[in-house]
């Protein structure tokens, strides 16, 4: 079944091409009324993710245009990469950084109380990367570590709003993209081939959106990984939740309730 985004409005950033750009069409499709925000572009509000005063007024564009805001969608991201980490000039590492995390955080420091304070169930998606999981493509910290840090922050927003607002986190495989060097981008799977998978899946307010069957494979190799230094060094036994921080916070509140 085709999801249905009917009377909903939809903000997306990095909505000038790729993914966001994508996405932006199959929403326009599904019924929702679009804001992109880029850069630059055709039917575009300008908005650099990385300044919080640009993220700002697109959130006043906003709800002065739409009165309401039900889905965003921090998309917009660079790439950067092909050097060692100490071969990385610091500045093109922060500007990553900038970009990849700190503006998914500014989207969600600006966006998440105005969607608190609506009185209909919306949510905010992040988009991380197979990078978040496992390394793909060696020589590129500054990019899999902004992406790791994506996934890190959506699932502690989570964690921080009312039931009403759901937070998420979308995680591309290899998409073709700006991100790709020009030669290799059509072997990629397809902008609008992805954007047709995860659609319902954001529709249906999933917790992780996915879309590429071969990424469980590189994302075990770690978690095998982790399972055999814990099993050597550090094997479960009686009572091994001691120091459990969550166990230990519901313990507390046994206690106090």
């Amino acid at each position: 079944m085709n999801p249905d985004f009917s009377g909903q409005v939809a903000v997306i950033t990095g909505g000038a091409g790729g993914i966001g750009r994508a996405l932006g069409r199959a929403l326009e499709a599904a019924g929702a009324k679009v804001l992109a925000a880029d850069l630059a572009g055709q039917d575009i509000f300008p908005c650099d993710v990385a300044d919080p005063a640009a993220i700002a007024a697109l959130a006043d564009h906003a709800w002065d245009r739409f009165g309401r805001v039900d889905l965003l969608i921090n998309n917009a991201g660079i790439g950067g990469g092909g050097k060692p980490l100490p071969d990385m000039p610091l500045a093109d590492a922060r500007r990553i950084m900038e970009v990849n995390f700190w503006g998914v955080w500014h989207g969600c420091a600006t966006f998440a109380p105005r969607l608190a304070v609506q009185d209909h169930p919306s949510a905010i998606y992040n988009v991380a990367s197979e990078n978040a999981l496992f390394c793909a493509v060696k020589r590129s910290a500054a990019y899999i570590a902004s992406k790791h840090a994506v996934l890190g922050l959506t699932e502690s927003l989570r964690e921080d709003l009312p039931p009403h607002v759901h937070a998420g986190t979308i995680i591309p495989g290899w998409v073709g993209t700006e991100i790709n060097p020009a030669a290799i981008r059509d072997l990629a799977m397809d902008a609008d081939r992805f954007a047709a998978i995860v659609l319902p899946q954001i529709a249906a307010r999933e917790r992780f959106v996915v879309s590429h069957a071969y990424n469980p494979v590189r994302m075990h190799e770690r978690i095998a990984a982790l399972d055999e230094a814990y099993a050597r060094h550090a094997p479960r036994y009686p009572g091994d939740d001691e120091y459990d921080v969550r166990s230990f916070i519901a313990r507390q509140r046994a206690r106090q309730g």
